[in-house]
């Protein structure tokens, strides 16, 4: 996770400083990308502990195309709790537990102009099967039509599958990028999506290309992330799946194990909302 930890760096002692809508304000750069070969191990961020089963039942909730939180809450997940109790959704919401049209929604049940519904992931699936050089094999998650419609606009927008050899390799651009409450979560959950595309599929998984727009630590972040600066990394653990699994559909919290993993302890921050 060097790679990670030099990004974190270099935007805390080059970034610019700027406000945001939080009103927390952020110091920023624009435009970064950096790339995981899974080979090398699962990029589970280290230097500190990554909530790998709240990575995992988001994920889940968004392959299943839930746009109800009771869902993650069944996972004991609640990362968006916070989100889902802003003041400007309490009069959208359709029912009592709803999170919108948010990612898995779009991933799993797209609507065009005329309202028919397109199963992208599925989609992208048969297509890595069928035509695995295609290079339209893209999953979007922003609806311009339906932004509104969602607790919260997605900041991972879309991803990509490339097929290079007996290697699949998948690349995500992200808008908005929290460095150091959000990316390590963002690293693991399209890493472990890849995993599992990749097995469903018939290939191994090969590198995790994340493009970052505005890749940004909050104010309030400063002195966690110059502590976890001083850390010194661990190896990375590995993730085991189970080889029965051929749908994606199929997987389950029980099917996903990160085994291995080494980690400091947390450093607590707040989440802007």
């Amino acid at each position: 996770m060097k790679k990670y930890l030099d990004l974190l760096n270099y935007v805390l002692e080059s970034g610019n400083d700027r406000p945001d809508r939080t009103g927390t304000g952020t110091r920023s750069i624009f435009g970064t990308q950096t790339r995981y070969d899974l080979s090398e191990g699962f990029p589970a961020v280290t230097t500190k502990k990554l909530f790998f089963n709240s990575v995992k039942a988001e994920l889940l909730w968004f392959i299943s195309g839930s746009r109800d939180i009771a869902d993650l809450h069944k996972m004991n997940c609640h990362i968006w709790d916070a989100n889902f109790d802003a003041d400007y959704w309490k009069d959208k919401k359709e029912f009592e537990t709803d999170a919108g049209r948010v990612y898995g929604v779009q991933w799993r049940d797209w609507k065009d102009s005329e309202k028919k519904s397109t199963d992208q992931l599925k989609q992208a699936i048969e297509k890595i099967k069928q035509n695995p050089y295609d290079r339209r094999n893209i999953v979007t998650a922003w609806n311009p039509g339906e932004l509104d419609r969602m607790v919260l606009p997605p900041c991972h927008l879309f991803f990509q599958f490339y097929v290079v050899g007996r290697k699949l390799c998948l690349q995500m651009y992200q808008r908005s990028c929290d460095l150091f409450l959000g990316v390590p979560f963002n690293i693991a959950s399209y890493s472990l999506l890849l995993h599992m595309v990749a097995q469903v599929t018939g290939y191994e998984p090969g590198e995790f290309i994340h493009v970052m727009g505005d890749a940004h630590i909050y104010q309030n972040h400063f002195e966690q992330v110059k502590e976890q600066l001083k850390r010194k990394p661990y190896p990375l653990p590995k993730l085991k799946l189970n080889k029965d699994i051929k749908d994606i559909d199929d997987f389950t919290e029980e099917d996903i194990v990160l085994e291995n993993y080494q980690y400091h302890p947390s450093i607590k921050a707040p989440m802007a909302v």
